[in-house]
C-alpha cells in the first residue's frame, strides 16, 4: 500500500465501536449501560486509549502478519496520519511454519507524532534525526539518545554512574538499595536487626542496538556490607532516539529465608547535581488527577515582605528569578533567615492515602505539607539549570511506595524511589497458618472439602517468586513547567501503547482465529455481547471497590464471592486470589482481540504483569511451575504447569513486545521436565503405572507443555520444538482412546510421551479449561497430524454427549462438570465436520447451569445490587451470581461459539 492509498483507506474504512475508556475502571454506575464507542479502523494502528498522548517518550508495540505476507529481509516503514514517514525500527518476534514472519515488534522515537491513526507499510524506513548510539569503554557503556547520555557501569554498585545533558552532568550514581530485618516486627520488647544492601553488577549485555531503540540488560544481585549476595535481579535500560527520558525495567527474585528475611525497603536511589541558587531549586510531586505539589527549596512566597510579583511568579512557575538587584531589598538582604528545606517525603502506604512532609535537616522536626488519595508519584528534583524528573509505573497501585528527597540544599541532592516503603510494615511472606494438623495426604484431601485449599507442609513458600517495577528517569535541562510535569507524569505512570485494529488481528489468523468481531445481528447474539461487556466492566469495578491493589496483589482478581459477608472470599483457602484458575487471562485477551477495548486491555495486561512474576517460580525447587489459587499467591501446594503455561503470557508478548514477558516465556520452555521431580497428581493417583517414569496428564499438563513448545518454535524457528510437538501429537492421536486416555507416561530426558494400559477411559472437567482448547486450535492449524485432530474432535463430540452416545463410543458414561464451558469443544467439532445438529447441541449446552455461580448462562440478569453500611465497610456493587471460574469459561465459550457456530444460534 502506498501513502495515497493509505490515506484514502484511513479516511473511508469502516470503524469498529469499542468500550469505555481505561480511566473509567473505577466508575460503577454505568455497568449496565451501553459501552461508549472509540473507533479503530482496519489497516491502521492506534493508541490503546484512543487519543494521541500529550507526551511521547518513545513507544514499542507488536504487529501481526498473515502467513506469507511478510518475509525475512523485507523492510517496513510507518506512515503518519498526515501521510508523512515516521522513523521506525522493526524486528521479528515470531514465525509461521513456512518461515514467513508472524509477529513483528516496532519502536518509534521520542517526540514523534504519528497521529491517532497510522499504518505500517512495505518500504525503507526513514532514519531518526539523531540515532541512538552505544559506545563501549573500559568499565562502562555509554548510551546517547541525541539529547541525553548515560554512563552505564559494567561492575560495582552503580547501575548508571553518570547522566548527562548538554554537556553537563545532571545525575550520578543510580543504584538499587534496600533494607532487611531479621524479625517481622521491630519493637522495644523484641528489637530487630536491620541490614542495608545495595546492587552489585554481575554482567552487562547490549541486547539491542538500533537507530530508534537500544536496550541494555544488567544482571546482578543485592549485596550486604557483610558480603551476603541475594535477591538476584535483571534490569533493562531502554533508550529511544530523541528522548530526554530513559526507561528502567527492574525484576528481582525473592530467594530469602521467609523466617528471618523480612524486607524493610526496596528502592532506586541516585544523586542530582545542584548548581542553582537555593531559591531557584524546585521540588515537584505529582498527585491525583494532574494535581501538583510544587515548592522551592528556599521559599520566597508568603513572606512578611514581598520580593516582588515577578520574583514570586518565577518561583511558582519554576523559572529563574530576576537578579537579586531587582528584588525588594527588604527580602534580598534577609534571605539567610528564610529556612532551607533539605528533606522531602511523599509516602503512599495504601491505595487510598498519601502524605507529603518536609523538614529543614536531620535533628529537627518534620512538617506536614499536604495529603491526598492516590499519588501519581512522579517527582522532580533540581533547579532552573537542570534536574531529574522521575517516577514509576502504577505507583499507588503497587503500594506501599515512597519518594524521599534528601539534601536538596546541598551540591548533591539524593533521591530515592522506594517500591517497598521503609515506613510500611516489613514484607512478610510466611505461610499464613500452621497446617492445622494436615500431616498426611488423606487429611489434606479432607481439608479440601471445607476450605478448598490444597495444603502440604513446606509448599507454601515464596522462594523463587518475582516482581517487576518500571521506572523512568527524565534528564532535564531546566525545571519543567507544571503542565509539562503532569504530562510527563502521565507518560511515566502508564506509557502509551500502540495496538492494531481487531479486524487485523483476526485477518492475520493469529491465536487460532477462535473469535469474531462483536455481533449484535440478533437478539440472542446481542444478549451474549451484553454479558461479555458486563463482565469486563464488572471486574473493572471490583478491582477498585475491593482494593485489589498492592505490591504482590495488583493485577490479580479473586476467585469466588461470599454472599453473606458481601465480600470476595479473600481469607478462604482456594477461593481467594485466582492465580489464572480456569483461564481469566485467555478470556480477557480474546475479549480484547475482538473488541480493541482499552479497559479490557488494561485488565489483561495488569493480570499478565502480575501472574508472569508472582504466580510463577523463577528459582528454587519449583522453578518453572506456578501455584494454584490461594489466600497467598504462593500458598497452595499444587505447583503446576497449568499456571505457568505460556498460553496465558504469549498474548502480551506479541501484542506489546514486552521483554520481561519474553523472559518468562523462555523460562518455561522445558517446564515439563519438572514432572520428573514433582507429580501434580501425587495425592489422588499414588501408584505409578510406569515405575521410573514421570506421568503427564493429557489435559492441563500436555496443554501447558504444548503451549510452551509451540511458543518457543514460533519465536525461534528451531525445529526441535516442532519435532517434540509432532511426536507427542502422534502418540496421542494414535492411542485408541485419544484424549480419553487421561494420561501418559513421560520420559523427561527425551521429552516424549509413553502410552500405558488403562482400566477404562478417563474424563476430567479440568483437562480442557487451562488453554488446551486454544492450543489445540493452533496446533491443528499449524501442524497436520490427522489422527490428532480427529482424536480432539472426538473428545469434543463425546464430552457433553448423552449417556447412550458415550457408552457406545467409550464403554462407559460419565457426566463431568463445566458443561457450558465445554460447549465450545462441541462447537469446534461441529464446525470442522459441518454438523448442523451438533452445532445446535453446542448452543443448548452453552445455556446449561454453571458450576460455581449456579445460574443459567444466558438467562441471568445483567445487574448489580448496591450495598452500603452497616452491612459493609465501604459502599459496593455486587453481582453474587458471578464467579471468576464461570466468567472466564463462559466468556471463552461465548466468544468461540459465536465464531464457530454463530449461524446455528436461534
Amino acid at each position: 500500500m502506498d501513502r495515497r492509498a493509505f490515506l484514502k483507506q484511513s479516511g473511508m474504512a469502516a470503524s469498529l465501536p469499542l468500550a469505555l475508556s481505561a480511566t473509567g475502571c473505577a466508575v460503577t454506575s454505568g455497568i449496565g449501560k451501553p459501552l461508549s464507542p472509540i473507533k479503530r479502523e482496519p489497516g491502521t494502528l492506534s493508541w490503546v486509549d484512543g487519543n494521541a498522548p500529550d507526551y511521547q517518550g518513545g513507544a514499542t508495540w507488536g504487529h501481526p502478519w498473515a502467513q506469507g505476507a511478510l518475509r525475512k529481509g523485507q523492510t517496513l516503514t510507518l506512515i503518519s496520519e498526515q501521510g508523512t514517514p515516521v522513523p521506525l525500527q522493526s524486528w521479528p518476534t515470531a514465525y509461521w511454519p513456512d518461515g514467513s514472519i508472524k509477529w513483528t515488534a516496532h519502536a518509534i522515537p521520542a517526540g514523534s507524532q504519528p497521529g491517532e491513526r497510522f499504518a505500517i507499510i512495505a518500504g525503507k524506513p526513514v532514519s531518526p534525526k539523531a540515532a541512538v548510539s552505544i559506545t563501549k569503554h573500559s568499565g562502562k557503556v555509554v548510551v546517547n539518545t541525541g539529547v541525553i547520555s548515560l554512563h552505564i557501569a559494567t561492575s560495582g554498585q552503580d547501575i548508571i554512574s553518570e547522566m548527562h545533558r548538554e554537556g553537563k552532568v545532571i545525575g550520578r550514581a543510580a543504584r538499587l538499595v534496600g533494607l532487611v530485618q531479621d524479625a517481622p516486627d521491630n519493637t522495644p520488647e523484641s528489637p530487630a536487626n536491620v541490614t542495608a544492601f545495595t546492587s552489585s553488577i554481575d554482567s552487562v549485555t547490549v541486547e539491542q542496538q538500533g537507530p530508534v531503540r537500544s536496550v541494555i540488560k544488567i544482571e546482578g544481585k543485592h549485596t550486604t556490607g557483610a558480603g551476603r549476595n541475594w535477591l538476584p535481579f535483571a534490569l533493562r535500560i531502554y533508550a529511544y532516539a530523541g528522548a530526554e527520558t530513559v526507561k528502567i525495567s527492574h525484576t528481582f527474585i525473592y530467594d530469602g529465608d521467609d523466617q528471618k528475611d523480612f524486607i524493610r525497603g526496596l528502592g532506586l536511589r541516585f544523586n542530582v547535581v545542584q548548581r542553582d541558587e537555593l531559591y531557584n531549586r524546585h521540588i515537584r510531586f505529582v498527585g491525583q488527577n494532574d494535581g501538583l505539589w510544587g515548592e522551592g527549596v528556599k521559599g520566597i512566597t508568603g513572606l512578611r515582605r514581598d520580593p516582588g510579583q515577578t520574583v514570586r511568579d518565577a518561583q511558582i512557575a519554576g523559572v529563574a528569578t530576576p537578579a537579586l538587584s531587582e528584588w525588594d531589598e527588604r527580602v534580598s538582604s534577609r534571605l539567610h533567615y528564610i529556612p532551607v528545606w533539605n528533606d522531602f517525603t511523599l509516602s503512599q502506604l495504601s491505595a487510598n492515602g498519601f502524605a507529603i512532609r518536609k523538614r529543614t535537616q536531620p535533628g529537627h522536626g518534620w512538617i506536614d505539607s499536604d495529603q491526598g488519595q492516590r499519588a501519581n508519584g512522579a517527582t522532580y528534583v533540581g533547579g532552573t539549570s537542570g534536574g531529574v524528573l522521575f517516577g514509576m509505573r502504577d505507583f499507588w497501585q503497587l503500594h506501599p511506595v515512597q519518594v524521599d528527597v534528601r539534601n536538596a540544599g546541598s551540591d548533591l541532592a539524593e533521591a530515592t524511589l522506594w517500591f517497598w516503603s521503609p515506613e510500611a510494615p516489613a514484607m512478610d511472606v510466611r505461610f499464613y497458618h500452621d497446617g492445622m494438623g494436615q500431616d498426611t495426604y488423606d487429611k489434606q484431601l479432607d481439608a479440601l472439602n471445607i476450605i478448598y485449599e490444597d495444603y502440604e507442609p513446606g509448599f507454601g513458600s515464596a522462594y523463587g517468586v518475582a516482581r517487576t517495577t518500571d521506572f523512568t528517569l527524565g534528564i532535564m535541562n531546566t525545571t519543567p513547567s507544571r503542565e509539562q510535569t503532569v504530562a510527563m507524569a502521565r507518560y511515566i505512570s502508564q506509557a502509551p501503547q500502540v495496538v492494531a485494529a481487531p479486524q487485523d488481528y483476526l485477518a492475520a489468523g493469529v491465536f487460532g482465529g477462535l473469535w469474531t468481531l462483536p455481533d449484535r445481528s440478533s437478539p440472542a447474539k446481542s444478549a451474549i455481547e451484553d454479558r461479555l461487556d458486563f463482565q469486563v466492566k464488572y471486574y473493572c469495578s471490583q478491582v477498585d471497590q475491593r482494593h485489589w491493589y498492592g505490591f504482590w496483589n495488583f493485577g490479580d482478581v479473586m476467585h469466588t464471592y461470599d454472599t453473606d459477608r458481601h465480600v470476595w472470599r479473600y481469607d478462604i483457602g482456594g477461593y481467594a486470589w485466582d492465580n489464572s484458575e480456569l483461564s481469566p487471562d485467555l478470556w480477557l485477551w480474546y475479549s480484547f482481540l475482538r473488541t480493541g477495548d482499552p479497559t479490557t486491555f488494561h485488565l489483561a495486561e495488569n493480570m499478565t504483569r502480575h501472574n508472569r512474576d508472582v504466580d510463577i517460580y523463577h528459582a528454587g525447587k519449583f522453578k518453572g511451575l506456578g501455584t494454584r489459587h490461594n489466600v497467598q499467591h504462593w500458598g497452595c501446594s499444587a505447583k503446576q504447569m497449568r499456571i505457568s503455561t505460556a498460553a496465558y503470557r504469549r498474548f502480551h508478548y506479541y501484542i506489546t513486545g514486552d521483554d520481561r514477558t519474553g523472559d518468562v516465556l523462555n523460562e518455561v520452555i522445558n517446564a515439563d521436565q519438572a514432572l520428573g521431580v514433582l507429580n501434580p497428581t501425587r495425592k489422588v493417583a499414588r501408584e505409578n503405572p510406569l515405575p521410573g517414569m514421570a506421568k503427564i496428564g493429557v489435559g492441563t499438563d500436555w496443554g501447558s507443555t504444548a503451549a510452551n513448545w509451540l511458543t518457543a518454535w514460533e519465536r525461534t524457528g528451531d525445529k526441535q520444538y516442532r519435532d517434540r510437538l509432532v511426536n507427542a501429537m502422534t502418540v496421542i492421536g494414535e492411542h485408541p482412546l485419544g484424549f480419553f486416555a487421561g494420561a501418559f507416561g513421560y520420559d523427561t530426558a527425551t521429552q516424549t510421551l509413553l502410552p500405558y494400559e488403562l482400566d477404562e477411559p478417563s474424563i476430567s472437567h479440568l483437562s480442557s479449561v487451562f488453554g488446551l482448547v486454544e492450543m489445540n486450535a493452533e496446533l491443528n492449524q499449524l501442524i497436520d497430524i490427522p489422527a490428532y485432530k480427529q482424536a480432539w474432535m472426538e473428545y469434543g463430540r463425546l464430552y457433553n454427549a448423552d449417556e447412550e452416545t458415550q457408552k457406545a463410543a467409550l464403554g462407559i458414561a460419565k457426566r463431568p462438570n463445566l458443561k457450558a464451558a465445554h460447549s465450545r469443544l462441541t462447537a469446534y467439532t461441529a464446525y470442522h465436520n459441518g454438523d448442523v445438529q451438533l452445532a445446535k447441541r453446542a448452543w443448548k449446552e452453552f445455556d446449561a447451569k454453571q458450576e460455581f455461580a449456579g445460574l443459567n448462562g444466558l438467562s441471568s440478569q445483567l445487574q448489580t445490587t448496591h450495598v452500603e453500611g452497616p452491612n459493609v465497610l465501604n459502599p459496593i456493587d455486587e453481582a453474587p451470581w458471578i464467579s471468576t471460574n464461570d466468567a472466564s469459561q463462559w466468556g471463552l465459550a461465548a466468544i468461540q461459539n459465536l465464531a464457530l457456530v454463530g449461524n446455528a444460534l436461534e
